[in-house]
This record gives structure tokens, sequence and C-alpha cells, in this order.
């Protein structure tokens, strides 16, 4: 199964109907990567619409996360064959653990990721919103357990660029996949991306998405319920940025996040 490095996000997605439907307009559109998670209450639409369209599942590469709730060892086995089976998958492509909170352990956790993985009921397995001290302790531990990371779901867009998680993924070889990386519209006020998108006739969300595909070991999942900026979001693959393009937006100087508050790790 190849990873597509532009994905759909489903977080809010909680109705069956607009569910569904998102996720059939983004099939059609040509999204090969789908992207949800055990609190988003939508794995079942997901599979739904996968089961229902006309795209192999073998051309799908489908993405969940384990709920802070459910990573002690035995919690992550068997929500993990919950969520296949929701899905309605034999071997989900990307297992995430979705926060390092409540009940993550270093240990117990890793040791469940490693225990799917063997059982064949995952392919892969990712962080998501890790620090880069947890996550350097995180990849230790898999390693251990012989285990390969094979990626990071943080926050990432031009208002908060993540150099240092994007070195690390580099470095380590695992991707870094950026979500909300719009900044949830926040990107359609910014002057510099503004003047990048009337230059190439397109969106300010299309050039944004551009920019960090341009970027090396980063893949993106915007999410939309709305039809047409499914579609234009996936506009984004024809959008070529030049250097000067990209080195304007790099510069923009300010560090924003949109996911924050006194729970995060960081």
């Amino acid at each position: 199964m190849s990873f597509h490095r532009l994905g759909f996000g489903t977080y809010q997605m909680t109705d069956r109907s607009e569910c569904i439907d998102a996720v059939t307009t983004a099939l059609d559109t040509g999204y090969r990567h789908l992207d949800t998670a055990q609190g988003y209450d939508n794995e079942a639409y997901v599979g739904e619409a996968l089961a229902d369209s006309d795209v192999d599942r073998e051309d799908v590469f489908v993405a969940t996360k384990l709920d802070p709730g459910n990573l002690a060892y035995d919690d992550v086995v068997e929500t993990t064959r919950e969520s296949a089976e929701r899905l309605g998958v034999d071997t989900i492509d990307l297992q995430y653990v979705h926060w390092p909170l409540d009940t993550y352990d270093s240990e117990a956790t890793l040791d469940g990721l490693a225990a799917i993985v063997e059982e064949g009921l995952v392919e892969h397995v990712g962080l998501s919103n890790f620090t880069p001290e947890l996550l350097e302790e995180a990849i230790e531990g898999l390693d251990d357990r012989g285990v390969d990371l094979f990626a990071h779901q943080v926050e990432c867009h031009a208002l908060l660029p993540q150099e240092e998680l994007r070195s690390y993924a580099r470095k380590d070889d695992h991707w870094l996949v950026a979500y909300s990386p719009i900044a949830r519209g926040e990107v359609f006020d910014v002057p510099e991306i503004v003047e990048i998108a009337e230059k190439h006739d397109a969106t300010p969300a299309q050039v944004s998405l551009a920019w960090l595909l341009e970027k090396e070991t980063v893949a993106a999942i915007p999410k939309s319920a709305t039809p047409a900026h499914i579609r234009e979001n996936y506009g984004a693959l024809d959008i070529s940025l030049d250097a000067e393009d990209i080195r304007t937006i790099d510069e923009i100087d300010r560090e924003h996040r949109v996911v924050d508050g006194d729970w995060t790790p960081w």
C-alpha cells in the first residue's frame, strides 16, 4: 500500500451522512489517503464510504489513531481490533498514538504497538502530538522493539512550520504529517500567501498546501465537508511554487498554534 502525501482528514465529521458524502467525494476526486481516529467517532462511516466506493481498498492508505484512554497494552491491542472492524479492513495501514496523555506509558504503550504490528493488525505505527523529547524517547523505544516509526502527525502550516520536528523527521526518515495545514483558514489572511496565490491563479489554501508538499518528508491532511473545497484542496498538487515563493513563505515571521491548551504536552 503506497503512502500518499496529500491525504483527507475527517476531524469533526460526526454526522454519518456528512462524513460518508465527504469521504466519497474525496475518493472520487483522487485522494488515496484517509485519516480518522477513534476519538472522531466516525471510523464506521469512513469504512462505509470506503466499502461503497468504486476505488479498490488496496489503493487507499487508511490511518486511524488510538484514543488517549486506550494506551494500556491490552487496550492498544483490543481497540485496534475494534477500529479495524469499524473501518471494515483486515489491516490498518497506519495506527497512531493520538496524544501522549492520559494512559500513555512509554513501556506498555510501545509494547502494544509492537504487538499489533506482529499480529498483522497494522502495517505501520505512528505518533501524534509528541514533543521533541517525547518523540526521541518513543523512537528509541520502538527501535528497541524492532519497530520503525512511520509518521509523526502534528499541527503544521505556514504559521507554525515545525522546523525542529521536520528536521527530526528527515534525520529519522519518517513522515511528518501536517494536520490543520491551512491553520483552520487563518492563512487566508496572510498577505504573502494571498499575493502568491494571485500570482499562480490559485487559492491561499492551495498555495499553503503546495508549500508544505515542497518540504522533504512532509505530508498534509486537509479536511473539509464541502465538495468544492475538497476538490480545491486536491488542486494543490497542480501548483508549482518557485524558489522565491517558497522563500517568501519560509520567512513569514509568526509562530501561531490553532490547537493549544493547558492539557497539551507542550
